[in-house]
């Protein structure tokens, strides 16, 4: 099943299915950006066509991350919302095979396989006034989750969640499966973004959720290679909301303006900064792939830079092991998403620039693209990030 769909290998009636499933997401995007719901019958039509499974076994099969990050940015470019939530229900996949007990992992991924489960990944804590972070608590029944968790895309939709839950003392956060029923309180009034509509990120209330399993050691969703691999399929959805952009633009120049040497000159200048998304898509796919099996060659200076650059929570600043190829990937990781979000803000003021007010206060397509695009990046802090790597270059002078 492993990197089956989208790929030449893969059934040819199955990809077919793929095809009329993404298409039918795109499809209904425009009414889900103006009245925003959690998008049921888009992963209702992904489930059908086998979408939700496309990544499991991967890790243990040693596929690639290329067919999983493709299928990714193919749903962002169709609904931003909707590859939003694919982007969390891939995450957990893999957490999930690399962490899990295997009988209880087993047993959900096998419900996943059939299209029964739909995951969410939680770890955003709440600010000042808005609630207590979500803790753990024993209780006569076994461990609970009570508290709250913000930026909880597919809230109300998903049937199960990873949530990471801080502790008291230094120790490090907990990665927990809870089920999302009567016990997960989701709080509609919370989420207001201009972006990302439908992605339905709101803040969650847990009532003494029993939480079905521990996954890993405390630290576990900090835990590299598999944290870096997480923002780097994360940067694939971007790739995919980029392309969004991108086509909106190109199609608008090309209807209104194509023979004005500045809308040309645009065009040319969001060409060449796709490029850019592409180049580190390739290269973070050579190094995702790599630190997973530990088997290709990576320089010394990738490995060098990851204690400072991207410290885990409470301090833990280095994966567990010392294999240069998973040491490769934080780093990678901290450039790819730097740089492509350097490039989707080019390529969205040059868009804007020589399309002018028309598609904004029309609510085309390129105004619901930047909208989408926009929110997701400001949710990722990428220059402390920058600073922490670019001060470790320093100092190896």
């Amino acid at each position: 099943m492993s990197g089956e769909f989208g790929t030449a290998s893969g059934d040819v009636a199955q990809t077919a299915q793929l095809d009329q499933a993404i298409a039918a997401v795109a499809a209904g995007a425009a009414a889900l950006d103006r009245e925003p719901r959690f998008p049921r019958e888009a992963f209702d039509t992904l489930a059908a066509a086998g979408a939700l499974a496309v990544t499991i076994g991967d890790v243990r099969d040693g596929v690639g991350v290329r067919a999983g990050w493709d299928l990714l940015r193919r749903v962002a470019a169709a609904d931003a919302s909707v590859g939003r939530i694919l982007d969390g229900h891939q995450n957990a996949v893999e957490r999930l095979e690399v962490a899990a007990d295997p009988v209880m992992g087993d047993r959900e991924l096998a419900a996943v396989a059939t299209g029964e489960r739909l995951l969410g990944v939680w770890g955003a804590d709440p600010g000042p006034g808005e609630g207590k972070p979500a803790r753990l608590h024993e209780s006569g029944a076994g461990l609970v989750l009570h508290g709250a968790k913000t930026f909880c895309s597919g809230a109300g939709g998903v049937d199960a969640a990873l949530v990471m839950v801080g502790g008291d003392g230094g120790i490090a956060p907990s990665l927990v499966l809870v089920e999302c029923d009567d016990a997960v309180e989701v709080d509609p009034s919370w989420y207001r973004a201009a972006g990302l509509r439908a992605s339905e990120s709101h803040r969650v209330l847990f009532h003494d959720a029993p939480v079905i399993a521990v996954l890993g050691e405390p630290g576990e969703l900090a835990r590299d290679p598999w944290f870096s691999r997480d923002a780097m399929r994360t940067a694939a959805s971007w790739a995919g909301m980029v392309d969004a952009a991108v086509a909106a633009a190109l199609d608008e120049l090309a209807e209104r303006r194509a023979d004005d040497p500045h809308a040309q000159l645009a065009a040319g200048r969001i060409e060449a900064a796709q490029g850019t998304v592409e180049a580190w898509l390739d290269r973070a796919e050579t190094v995702a792939d790599a630190a997973a099996t530990g088997e290709a060659h990576i320089g010394s200076d990738d490995t060098e830079s990851v204690v400072m650059a991207e410290p885990h929570p409470n301090g833990n600043a280095m994966p567990r092991g010392f294999d240069p190829t998973v040491l490769a990937a934080r780093p990678t990781g901290i450039a790819m998403r730097a740089e492509i979000d350097r490039a989707a803000k080019a390529i969205l003021e040059t868009a804007a620039a020589a399309c002018g007010s028309h598609p904004f206060v029309t609510a085309g397509r390129l105004d619901r693209a930047r909208r989408d695009l926009e929110t997701f990046l400001l949710q990722h802090r990428l220059e402390p990030l920058l600073t922490r790597l670019g001060a470790q270059r320093l100092t190896q002078r």
